[in-house]
């Protein structure tokens, strides 16, 4: 009876780490000299998400390639964050991130535009779940500083709910207002 238990809870494992799709987005090769000669390491980013609004990255250290990308899985999973998003496609409004000397630029886009981002950012709203969004980096292009910036910005979004309680308006009202001013354009 316990080794029905025991397989139940992997499966159940299993089934929740399925619900997530993971990126690889960069591997470092180190290597520290010792008297023998050079002996090598391996950092690896890796990007999860369940493309339904959660998202996390997390960075991994390993003498082999699998155990750092397995490392920065688990640590991917342990810092994930929710992102509202419009319609489940796109983001509510445009925004800045920084981190660094990494500075990103998220933008909105309307259906059928699909992600215009680079590599790390990409990885990033692929994970997400977001179809429709244009990217910019201005800054580095160190993999890790731009994903860093892309995840500030993503905190930095916020839904169209919380931004009319915090101005003290009803929802609808501010939806009316958004409403009026897509017609004036």
């Amino acid at each position: 009876m316990a080794q029905d238990r025991r397989e139940g809870r992997g499966r159940d494992r299993d089934e929740r780490d399925s619900e997530f799709v993971d990126k690889l987005v960069h591997i470092n090769r180190v290597a520290k000299v010792v008297k023998g000669g050079r002996r090598f390491g391996f950092a690896a980013l890796v990007v999860v998400g369940d493309q339904k609004g959660r998202v996390g990255f997390g960075h991994g250290k390993a003498r082999e390639v699998p155990e750092a990308i397995r490392k920065a899985t688990e640590s991917a999973k342990r810092e994930m964050i929710f992102v509202p998003l419009r319609s489940g496609r796109t983001l509510h409004h445009d925004v800045e991130g920084r981190h660094g000397a990494g500075r990103v630029l998220l933008r909105a886009a309307k259906a059928g535009t699909g992600i215009i981002a680079g590599g790390p950012m990409r990885a990033v709203f692929e994970t997400l779940g977001v179809h429709d969004v244009v990217a910019k980096s201005m800054g580095t292009s160190n993999p890790y500083n731009m994903v860093r910036a892309t995840f500030d910005a993503l905190k930095r979004q916020m839904h169209p709910k919380d931004v009319a309680a915090h101005r003290g308006i009803k929802y609808s009202t501010l939806q009316a207002r958004r409403g009026a001013v897509a017609t004036e354009e």
